[in-house]
């Protein structure tokens, strides 16, 4: 009798013991996605910086910082594309972008992150700016979805139908969006399917398109004159609104919402995904009353406080809601910020520190972006990782701490980082990187080298484009150990190189994938 006994508890221990351990690996997991906050704008990136982020500093102190993080592309919808799904934009079927009324970009077979996760069990969520598209309905079948009056006016859409395409259909068991931009509209909160509210007015039906004390900067270029500008840096297109709607709110409310979804899941037994894509620093720049003329920065640096703010408030919860061990933390930014040389000039910051170019250029600045993760559980405090890594590596990186084998067609530019999570710092576990432009330009970084088809940033730094001369360059070609602000191009001195990178970023392009099989 007792040796039964004894071989029923070897059983047990032998049964339920690696499984116990294997959950223990699944943290809860909060991914805080800025828009458009630059590599310097955090205060432990940049040693000149003009605003503080103790929030986030702190989870750097208590984590791991990544100072060569690199975004999918260097606008916001390759980036996000990159990060749920694991593989670079260009790779996705090609459309006309039209703000918040795009097409999905997501096709509904296509695994993405959400997908992933719910295997091994979690709870998903995606709460704030979304900016892949949705299916919109139509009111009259017989029009467009779009009119001509539907760049500033209102459109074809009837907001009362359901919407479909987005995160609730892609993986998510919860959603609560933006559908893109904050500057964009339609500017309305999509619940799950649902539109909150369905009474639609125009912008400018409660927004004036000018203040008395407005003075136009170098921004105004992007805008119309019909829609709201009020002064560098605040401003939204002209376009349809939930009568509820307000602009400087909404990232209250998509906070709000966010600490809702934790509160309610903290409670469960099933780890949780929160994808939590914040709207700001990104244009309009609207902090709100507890922030509004708190730093030195202006109206920016006021926002990127109510940023840091967000993540204070979030790791204030965790630790009410005692899940704080074994929850991760993830603090990154989809691209580079916007902040042009005037703005270097006038407020005597860099947003993208260090580096050259903005948010769209090939550039540097414009996909270098600033990455914390804190896990109590797996990470020593205090770590800093200084080799490449790609917001595409999320996707392999999780199924890897899930145990989940990929498919062939599956996350396929995404690479594992876990084991430098588990302490490698000095593993390089990528050998190339490659970078997207807003127009489509692309490079390969490999090694020390780093090559960009073609001249100029490719963005929106001047000049997005270059023709050669006789005799001149044809492409870029930089030493980023020597020259990391790409101020050499090297092309003739080192023209095998370049040659070689080209040929390289073609085969990775035209083989559909870039991780190694």
């Amino acid at each position: 009798m007792k040796v039964q006994f004894f071989s029923f508890l070897f059983f047990v221990a032998t049964t339920f013991i690696p499984q116990l351990s294997k959950a223990q690996e699944m943290p809860n997991i909060i991914f805080i996605f800025a828009d458009d906050m630059g590599y310097g704008d955090v205060s432990c990136n940049n040693p000149y910086s003009r605003v503080s982020t103790p929030a986030i500093d702190q989870l750097a102190k208590e984590g791991i910082r990544f100072t060569e993080a690199h975004s999918a592309g260097s606008v916001c919808t390759p980036s996000r594309y990159g990060l749920i799904t694991g593989r670079y934009f260009f790779r996705a079927p090609k459309q006309r972008s039209h703000w918040g009324y795009l097409s999905p970009y997501i096709s509904p077979e296509r695994e993405t992150i959400g997908d992933m996760l719910k295997k091994s069990g979690y709870t998903t969520a995606c709460i704030g700016k979304w900016h892949l598209g949705l299916n919109w309905q139509r009111k009259d079948k017989s029009l467009p979805l779009i009119e001509a009056q539907g760049r500033a006016g209102y459109t074809n859409v009837d907001f009362s139908l359901p919407v479909s395409g987005g995160p609730y259909d892609l993986g998510f068991d919860y959603s609560f969006i933006m559908p893109a931009s904050l500057d964009m509209p339609p500017y309305v909160f999509v619940k799950n399917n649902e539109v909150v509210d369905q009474e639609i007015i125009l912008t400018a039906d409660m927004y004036p398109n000018r203040l008395e004390k407005t003075e136009f900067a170098w921004d105004k270029k992007y805008i119309n004159d019909d829609d709201i500008y009020w002064e560098r840096g605040v401003w939204w297109r002209n376009g349809e609104m939930s009568k509820s709607f307000n602009v400087e709110e909404c990232l209250d409310a998509i906070t709000k919402e966010g600490l809702a979804f934790i509160e309610r899941v903290s409670e469960t037994e099933n780890p949780f995904f929160l994808y939590l894509p914040l709207t700001g620093p990104h244009t309009p720049w609207v902090p709100n009353k507890h922030f509004k003329g708190k730093t030195g920065l202006g109206t920016y640096g006021d926002f990127i406080m109510q940023i840091d703010n967000i993540v204070a408030q979030i790791t204030e919860l965790i630790k009410e809601q005692g899940i704080e061990k074994n929850t991760m933390i993830i603090f990154s930014s989809d691209n580079g910020a916007a902040w042009e040389t005037e703005d270097i000039l006038q407020y005597a910051h860099q947003s993208n520190w260090g580096r050259r170019g903005m948010k769209g250029d090939t550039w540097d600045g414009g996909h270098h972006i600033p990455l914390v993760i804190k896990w109590p559980e797996k990470i020593k405090a205090g770590t800093i990782y200084n080799y490449d890594i790609g917001l595409t590596d999320f996707y392999a990186t999780f199924a890897d701490m899930t145990h989940q084998e990929m498919n062939e067609n599956e996350a396929e530019d995404s690479y594992s980082f876990m084991t430098v999570l588990n302490g490698n710092r000095e593993e390089k576990f990528r050998d190339h990187i490659i970078y997207l432009s807003s127009s489509g330009k692309l490079a390969i970084k490999k090694g020390d080298w780093k090559y960009i088809q073609g001249l100029g940033s490719g963005g929106f730094s001047y000049p997005a484009n270059l023709s050669p001369v006789k005799n001149g360059p044809t492409s870029q070609l930089y030493n980023m150990k020597k020259d990391i602000e790409e101020k050499n191009n090297l092309f003739l001195q080192k023209p095998k190189i370049a040659e070689e990178l080209n040929t390289y970023l073609k085969k990775l392009v035209e083989n559909g994938y870039s991780r190694t099989r």
